[in-house]
């Protein structure tokens, strides 16, 4: 299709050209380096704009450890409260209701929750079988406690009944409850209803809101929906810093966490001698060592490039024109015999989901081509995509309708697995995972194209097999 015949069709697109000028300005290595990206919910990417603003204030400045009183120390304290502000900004959050809590990542900061939750006998965990393993992990902490944990499953859509929802959340009466939950899935792009949250809420339950993929394009409003908890990741959003995340916790929840124990800047006082500690007040308290005050300069000038120079409503009209004609033009691939050449796991409209798509290759016989070879067939066209399991197993057992028994049973057999393929020959699967694009603020036309082109290449596939077993190194996840 040419772009005039797309246009004619998703003329909404035409209103976001503006884009198109920010991509050849700020990002301008794309182009010339002729690289197909489609890994934004891997990560984004930093603009010129934003390096260039860092690196005039780290070369016209001095910036020291904020935990003195000199002109360096409070420069970066000053950094850091900005960055706070701002990121209470972005999500649209009141400060006298919630705090910013900076940890090294998503991850950090989910780790941070699940050791200090008041987890113990009587207490409960509900996940949705769409987490993150990051999330998944804190069930570690609630059955090491005693605590009852449960899974809430997926329809064939990878979305989640509502009633599924509210069965599972029973009132939680007086003992902890949490609930988490991805605003949108890191392996399908669905996105998830925040009005799970207030159903949790009434029943008792604190909600723990991961939003790393979700704020990469949609926009959280905390004034609206008021999860307890909200972990971030900056490169997510702004493609740099990429070693700081966050937190985002109602005042409320954080009294009700228990630090496991203390470090540099969570105390006011400790004893050696003593053998005592006394905790400053939350959110200090949940802010282990020195905040990476550089990082911290960072972050707010990327979110402010975000919102004010790329425009995010431009951004959501573009990547849905961009996902609609490519979700079409992936369903009706077919090989010369009419079978499909692309397996789309969740839905295949745009209706509340973000742009990402997950899926694997066939051959012509309906074989899963292997996504370690669609992966390096892929790098070789010049497209930067993403193959694995994504650290979501609850979705590839979904979409891979693997059999509940057989997993219970490899679980038990762990002497002599010791790699993915170990466990995936173990468990059965034809192939370990699937393969995931992702758009983003500055994808274009012909981004799509070129995806597309790569596609066509895999009509009349014959060899779906061949290359199974020959990277027993690679990561799949």
């Amino acid at each position: 299709m040419s772009f005039e015949r797309f246009s004619s069709s998703y003329p909404a697109y035409q209103g976001t050209r503006h884009l198109d000028r920010i991509r050849a300005g700020d990002f301008p290595q794309l182009d010339e380096q002729g690289l197909i990206y489609l890994d934004y919910t891997g990560s984004g990417l930093p603009s010129r704009s934003q390096l260039r603003a860092y690196q005039r204030a780290m070369s016209n400045e001095i910036w020291g450890n904020p935990h003195s009183a000199s002109v360096p120390s409070r420069r970066s304290t000053e950094a850091i409260r900005r960055a706070r502000q701002a990121t209470l900004r972005f999500v649209n959050a009141d400060p006298d209701e919630y705090s910013v809590i900076f940890t090294a990542n998503a991850t950090g900061a989910l780790r941070l929750v699940g050791e200090s939750f008041p987890f113990q006998p009587g207490a409960r965990l509900a996940l949705l079988r769409d987490n993150h393993n990051s999330v998944l992990g804190i069930r570690e902490y609630a059955r090491a406690r005693g605590a009852t944990t449960e899974t809430i499953g997926l329809r064939s859509d990878l979305r989640a009944d509502l009633s599924a929802v509210v069965d599972a959340l029973d009132q939680a009466e007086k003992a902890p409850a949490l609930f988490a939950y991805p605003a949108q899935s890191n392996f399908s792009g669905v996105q998830h209803p925040l009005e799970w949250i207030p159903e949790a809420h009434a029943r008792g339950w604190q909600v723990l809101l991961d939003a790393a993929a979700y704020a990469a394009i949609s926009d959280l409003d905390l004034t609206r929906h008021k999860p307890d908890f909200v972990p971030l990741s900056y490169y997510k959003i702004v493609g740099w810093p990429t070693g700081l995340g966050c937190l985002i916790a109602r005042n409320d929840a954080l009294t009700q966490l228990r630090r496991p124990w203390f470090s540099g800047g969570t105390v006011v006082a400790s004893s050696a001698l003593g053998g005592w500690h006394a905790s400053a007040e939350p959110p200090d308290s949940f802010e282990d060592g020195t905040p990476d005050f550089l990082g911290a300069l960072g972050v707010s000038i990327g979110l402010d490039y975000v919102q004010q120079t790329l425009d995010r409503d431009a951004v959501r009209t573009r990547v849905q024109c961009l996902m609609e004609f490519l979700l079409g033009e992936m369903s009706r691939l077919r090989h010369s015999n009419g079978m499909p050449v692309c397996a789309l796991y969740g839905p295949t409209d745009t209706r509340g989901r973000g742009p990402t798509i997950a899926f694997n290759l066939l051959d012509m016989d309906g074989n899963l081509v292997d996504e370690r070879v669609a992966e390096d067939r892929a790098v070789e066209r010049g497209i930067a995509l993403r193959a694995g399991c994504f650290c979501n197993p609850g979705v590839g057992e979904t979409v891979f309708e693997l059999d509940p028994a057989d997993l219970i049973r490899v679980g038990t057999m762990r002497a002599g697995l010791h790699t993915v393929e170990d466990y995936r020959r173990a468990i059965g699967l034809p192939t370990g995972g699937a393969l995931r694009i992702s758009l983003g603020p500055v994808s274009n036309f012909d981004d799509i194209i070129g995806f597309c082109r790569y596609l066509r290449l895999w009509r009349d596939h014959r060899t779906a097999d061949e290359h199974l077993g020959e990277f027993p190194d690679r990561e799949r996840c």
